[in-house]
């Protein structure tokens, strides 16, 4: 289970006139902003762009100048996967080790939408027991309990984190997870796919 929410994708102007900058060829610009306040990347500009990016990372930095932040709610097991892309990412996430006595566990928490029958009262169970414990460690603050939870608290827990990434991170995310075999990976990639100008930029490299 994988929700992304909040996403908001900008500094295109910038990142474009910067794209010019080792030709100085600023006057060959022809992108615009419309009447909503939307960046138009114009033919001149996307060819520019388009030639970058296919002469390969060393000449797409501009890529790393058009950011998108975007809420994120996975499952910690999803997050192991995407923490290996850190360079040029920032995340403020939840905290487990801080919060997670504070609230209630339900099947909710866990991401079980790909589980059978018995994995999934396995799980309902674990809860049960997770529970259990989250109750006692509130009345009698025995560190015990707390660690009872942490240790056994199953890779399936979903935590949110707001990321902000460039087009550059996921660029790269976007070719090495577009067909994995995990289901977030190919909703992640759906999503890249809708964000502005990514069929041009980011998913013609591939």
């Amino acid at each position: 289970m994988i929700e992304i929410s909040k996403s908001v994708a900008y500094n295109f102007e910038n990142a474009v006139r910067g794209a010019r900058n080792p030709m100085s060829s600023w006057d060959k610009m022809d992108s615009f902003y419309d009447g909503g306040g939307e960046y138009i990347i114009g033919e001149n500009d996307m060819r520019l762009l388009q030639k970058l990016c296919g002469a390969g990372s060393d000449h797409r930095k501009f890529m790393r100048q058009i950011i998108v932040s975007a809420d994120i709610l996975a499952p910690l097991y999803w997050w192991k996967e995407f923490d290996t892309y850190k360079v040029g990412t920032t995340a403020n996430s939840t905290s487990t080790m801080h919060r997670i006595h504070t609230k209630q566990f339900s099947i909710d928490d866990f991401s079980h939408d790909k589980l059978d029958g018995g994995s999934l009262q396995v799980l309902t169970g674990l809860i049960n027991y997770l529970e259990a414990l989250r109750i006692n460690y509130n009345e009698t603050k025995d560190k015990s309990d707390w660690y009872n939870i942490i240790q056994l608290l199953p890779s399936s827990y979903n935590q949110m984190r707001t990321c902000v990434m460039s087009y550059e991170n996921l660029t790269n995310m976007y070719g090495a997870r577009k067909s994995h075999k995990l289901n977030e990976w190919i909703i992640f990639s759906e999503w890249i796919e809708k964000l502005p100008y990514a069929g041009e930029l980011i998913c013609i490299t591939y």
